[in-house]
C-alpha cells in the first residue's frame, strides 16, 4: 500500500518538525530571559522581604541621612542602644519604635512589614 510519499519525504517532514520546534524553543528561551531581565524590581522587592528589623532601620537612617548620634539624641537613647538595634543585637521598645517610626516618617507597619 503506498501512499504516494517516499521515504525522502519523510525525512524531509521530520527534519521540517524538527526545525520548527527548535525556533519554538529559542523563541520560548528568549521570552524567559527578556521578562528575567524586566523582573528586577521584583527581585529587589524578594531581598527586602528578608531584611531584619536592624536592616530596615539601618536603611531607613541612612536614607535619611542621619547619624547613630542624631537617632539616639532625639530618642533619649544611647548610640550603642541604636547600634545594637541596626546590628539585630536588641530591639527597640515599642515607644521607641513609635518615635523611629515618626523620626523616619513612616508607618511602625512600614518598619515591621516583612520583617524576618
Amino acid at each position: 500500500m503506498s501512499f504516494g510519499f517516499g521515504i525522502g519525504w519523510l525525512i524531509l517532514m521530520i527534519r521540517l518538525a524538527v526545525f520548527a520546534l527548535g525556533i519554538c524553543l529559542v523563541v520560548l528561551l528568549i521570552r524567559a530571559l527578556l521578562k528575567y531581565i524586566h523582573s528586577d524590581n521584583v527581585r529587589k522587592e524578594d531581598e527586602a522581604v528578608t531584611r531584619t528589623l536592624g536592616e530596615t532601620l539601618l536603611a531607613h537612617r541612612t536614607r535619611c541621612q542621619m547619624t547613630q548620634e542624631f537617632v539616639a539624641g532625639s530618642l533619649g537613647v544611647s548610640r550603642q542602644a541604636v547600634s545594637k538595634w541596626e546590628k539585630g543585637l536588641s530591639s527597640p521598645s515599642t515607644a521607641n519604635l513609635l518615635a523611629l517610626a515618626k523620626l523616619y516618617g513612616v508607618s511602625v507597619e512600614e518598619l515591621l512589614r516583612n520583617v524576618t
